[in-house]
């Protein structure tokens, strides 16, 4: 489905091809890696990172993404001639730039009222409600979590179970 909202900026981000055709290892593929994502997965999250991008570009709202899309966003960062040049100045005609949060309950509640706008207007751009996989309710995307970067080749990681073992 094309956007009624700017029909060209819209082809043109998905055309973008985040992925380097001459590279063993693609951006998709660390994507997917550095989540524990399926390929599959990691190839949905790419796209609606482009949809939320477009979302950013046709609206001066604040927006906050997915922590899926968000996964994404950071990677392509990474990626800083494909994300600054390739993408942002040649693709999308403007800088978008990605700021982060300075914490506390005043902050939580600010990105938890720009995500349910992100939602809505998503509905209200691309025809659809957001696909759940990627875009989960806003209970589940600001629920509080601990990211750690771990070496699975040199660690085991084990779901906790409330049953068997409790919090002190």
């Amino acid at each position: 489905m094309t956007p009624i909202l700017q029909p060209e900026l819209w082809h043109k981000i998905q055309q973008f091809e985040l992925d380097d055709p001459t590279a063993t290892f693609s951006f998709t593929d660390r994507l997917a890696r550095e989540n524990g994502w399926s390929l599959a997965f990691a190839l949905q999250a790419a796209a609606e990172y482009k949809r939320f991008i477009f979302l950013l570009c046709v609206t001066d709202q604040p927006l906050t993404p997915s922590h899926e899309v968000d996964q994404v966003w950071h990677l392509h960062l990474l990626y800083t001639r494909s994300y600054w040049i390739d993408f942002c100045q040649h693709t999308l005609g403007r800088p978008v730039h990605h700021g982060p949060t300075r914490g506390g309950s005043q902050e939580q509640g600010k990105f938890s009222d720009w995500y349910a706008r992100t939602l809505r207007l998503y509905a209200e751009v691309f025809g659809q409600l957001p696909p759940a996989a990627i875009w989960p309710p806003a209970a589940l995307r600001f629920r509080p979590a601990q990211f750690r970067w771990v070496d699975v080749s040199s660690q085991w990681l084990l779901p906790r179970f409330p049953f068997l073992w409790r919090r002190k």
